[in-house]
């Protein structure tokens, strides 16, 4: 029995990525070690002996860790989704060639996503594991938070799929990261609860599908109350996912076909 086409798209990003894989070490392995450091050990080390993590009930470093498995998770899906689609359609023209084949573009669409996908879950369990490592977590707990963080990444990598595929030139993707991606990983709950935020930013938080990943990771890995109803937030990432696969073959089809 012939295997989906799709497959051979996400055969190809396995193919690639094992001879560049050593690019990735330090975003992988490295950066994790140094957020949890950074922002759990050191400035966690502060806020308790502050009493800034009381309202938490939780160390900061326990509270930081599950937060960052969602960040992580919508940074690799976006840097996947992004720099890599804008050279198969306009540098490398991979997408042009793969479509000089039998592939159809929801082939290589579905297939690109697929890859994506298995990205972020190798990347969330490391950081699963590297959390489980700093004692934030149990080793069950933290990969019960992998399931919702790689559904985080899913809703990224299809929403920003299609934003790059209807773009001219890179200037937008630097927008993107600039005035999207960075102030999600700041006000979407990562290192705070959005209750600290003003009404107006903390209204806006709520509609972020970052702060509904950071909820599920946080509410598994930790077994404490999840922010909003986690079938809400199953729910809400799930139409993230729906409508960017859907908007990236209309804009995929437009750019390279039409």
């Amino acid at each position: 029995m012939a295997a989906p086409p799709a497959l051979r798209v996400v055969e190809y990003g396995a193919r690639v990525y094992r001879r560049t894989w050593r690019g990735s070490v330090i975003s992988t392995f490295l950066n994790p070690v140094l957020y949890l450091l950074a922002m759990g050990v050191g400035l966690g080390k502060l806020v308790d002996e502050g009493g800034g993590s009381a309202d938490l009930a939780l160390p900061y470093l326990t509270f930081l860790a599950p937060g960052l498995l969602a960040a992580t998770a919508m940074q690799t899906a976006a840097g996947d989704a992004s720099y890599p689609v804008m050279a198969g359609i306009k540098w490398r023209k991979t997408f042009h060639a793969a479509l000089a084949t039998p592939l159809g573009v929801r082939d290589l669409v579905f297939g690109h996503l697929g890859w994506v996908t298995i990205r972020v879950t190798f990347v969330s369990v490391v950081y699963a594991a590297i959390m489980t490592a700093f004692g934030a977590t149990s080793p069950l707990e933290g990969l019960l938070a992998v399931p919702p963080a790689l559904l985080t990444g899913a809703a990224f990598a299809a929403a920003v799929t299609a934003y790059t595929a209807r773009l001219k030139d890179e200037t937008g993707l630097s927008t993107l990261f600039r005035f999207g991606i960075v102030p999600l990983f700041l006000f979407s709950g990562t290192f705070f609860p959005i209750t600290q935020l003003p009404d107006w930013i903390e209204w806006a938080a709520y509609g972020t599908p970052l702060f509904h990943g950071v909820s599920l990771c946080r509410g598994l890995a930790l077994e404490i109350p999840f922010e909003v109803d986690p079938w809400v937030s199953v729910a809400y990432l799930l139409a993230w996912v729906a409508a960017g696969t859907w908007l990236a073959l209309r804009f995929m089809r437009r750019r390279l076909v039409l």
